[in-house]
């Protein structure tokens, strides 16, 4: 059975929106003998929107009347009514998540384009969503290396490491091409981000709003910010600047990385420098970053990858949703459902084995911290083919280990094993919390970092819970 759904993508960045209508195969690729699983065959971008600035009342609030202006307009442009989307993704990313109305911009968005996978990301998280949507993550997988992808935007640098397709570390910096803004004729500055005017001060540079760009200061200035990006990824360590312009945190992995992507705004003009004529064409520094990337370390020193997307690569398509159910052997304490959008983390298999489950989880939930508030999420292990007893055990301790910061939020325990296991797991996780917290586990679904599940009310005299899996296409 084959069936077309018609998706659309919608990316609120710190610098620009932007929206992806794409029309997605999806077939059911199990046999008659198996619980069904729909998965996209074939994905065919249908069109694609103007790069628009993303439209701000004033630098702490987001102009969500013209936000809806451009979605209306774009989707007048491309001949496609609301209802007749059938899935889809809106994605609010970089200093946008931080303005103080971004959950109502997005939460408005989503009920006015359909029913779409609603995600407010924070840096570590979109680092992920544009590594995959890069495609570092599959050429890493692919020729069995270590890759980072650096995407480069208007206010932040966003880095997430690969190791042979599994994503193993993230980091952020306040690197981007809007820190510093300019009138396009005069070359007058009209601003200058906090952190850059402290590097201004202490070098010296003749740099300030006001004038008119001093080209050798901004030159000084560049090296400096490209240099924080070298030291970001291995190759120096002696940049004086490196820790103040950490948004959050660094990449802590240790290992050597072979590889380099690069998406964002700023990723064109590293990879074809030659397009733009007027550095300043685009009111800022972004072409000027790209141009003085190309001429470093990470070029000489790394091998480049050219990216699947650059400025699209936040988001590229959306959603499709596959309908799965759940084993039979599955634990939940309370009903509380239908549970809607809940982001996935997931567990490589070298994570479970290794004995640091309970780290590795409490290091990944920190990419879906948003402003210091955790969300709700839903953690995804493989598990093992008919475990013992003590092992069960150990997961159990584990994942409550790892998953003790949702416990302090007040937030249930939601865990996704592909194994079937989750009725004794569930079960011994909720005997260790006295019988005293809310423990949701279920088995025999396979689910993929990035994605998101709805899960619906039991079904079956309660025996089984129908899950809806919602992938963010990346790829075409």
């Amino acid at each position: 059975m084959k069936e077309e759904l018609l998706s659309v993508g919608i990316d609120l960045g710190t610098s620009t929106t932007q929206l992806i209508f794409s029309r997605l195969s999806v077939e059911n690729m199990a046999t008659s003998y198996t619980v069904p699983r729909m998965v996209i065959t074939k994905k065919e971008i249908q069109y694609k929107s103007e790069i628009y600035f993303t439209p701000l009342l004033d630098q702490t609030r987001i102009d969500f009347e013209k936000v809806r202006e451009i979605v209306e307009k774009e989707y007048e442009k491309a001949g496609i009514r609301k209802e007749e989307i059938d899935t889809g993704a809106v994605i609010i990313t970089g200093e946008t998540a931080r303005k103080e109305n971004a959950r109502e911009v997005i939460s408005a968005l989503s009920g006015f384009a359909g029913d779409f996978v609603v995600a407010t990301a924070g840096p570590d998280l979109e680092s992920v969503i544009s590594g995959k949507g890069a495609g570092t993550d599959l050429y890493s997988k692919e020729h069995h290396l270590c890759a980072v992808n650096m995407d480069i935007g208007g206010g932040t640098s966003n880095l997430a490491v690969f190791q042979r397709g599994d994503t193993v570390d993230t980091g952020c910096l306040d690197i981007g091409g809007r820190l510093i803004k300019l009138e396009i004729s005069s070359h007058i500055i009209t601003y200058i981000s906090p952190k850059l005017q402290k590097i201004i001060e202490k070098e010296n540079l003749n740099l300030s709003e006001g004038k008119i760009v001093d080209m050798q200061s901004l030159h000084s200035l560049l090296r400096i910010m490209v240099g924080v990006l070298e030291q970001s990824v291995g190759l120096r360590d002696d940049n004086p600047y490196y820790e103040l312009m950490i948004t959050n945190q660094g990449i802590g992995f240790t290992d050597e990385i072979q590889c380099i992507s690069f998406s964002g705004g700023v990723a064109d003009a590293i990879y074809h420098p030659e397009k733009f004529e007027d550095p300043f064409q685009f009111g800022d520094i972004g072409v000027l970053l790209g141009k003085a990337i190309r001429e470093s370390e990470l070029f000489r020193r790394l091998q480049v990858i050219e990216s699947a997307e650059t400025i699209r690569a936040t988001v590229v398509g959306a959603g499709s949703h596959t309908t799965e159910i759940s084993g039979s052997t599955i634990t939940y304490t309370s009903e509380a459902f239908p549970i809607k959008n809940l982001p996935v983390l997931k567990l490589s298999k070298e994570e479970e084995n290794q004995g640091e489950l309970g780290a590795a989880i409490r290091k990944k939930l920190e990419w879906f911290s948003v402003e210091g508030k955790l969300q709700q999420v839903a953690v995804s292990v493989e598990g093992e083919h008919n475990p013992s007893f003590q092992r069960v055990q150990e997961y159990a301790r584990e994942l409550l280990q790892g998953m003790a910061p949702l416990l302090d939020a007040g937030l249930p325990l939601i865990v996704v094993v592909e194994q079937d296991m989750a009725k004794v797991l569930g079960q011994s996780m909720y005997h260790l919390l006295d019988w005293k917290k809310e423990v949701i586990c279920l088995d025999g679904i396979r689910l993929a970092e990035g994605e998101y599940i709805d899960i619906g009310k039991p079904i079956a005299e309660g025996y089984v819970l129908p899950v809806v899996v919602k992938t963010l296409v990346f790829h075409s």
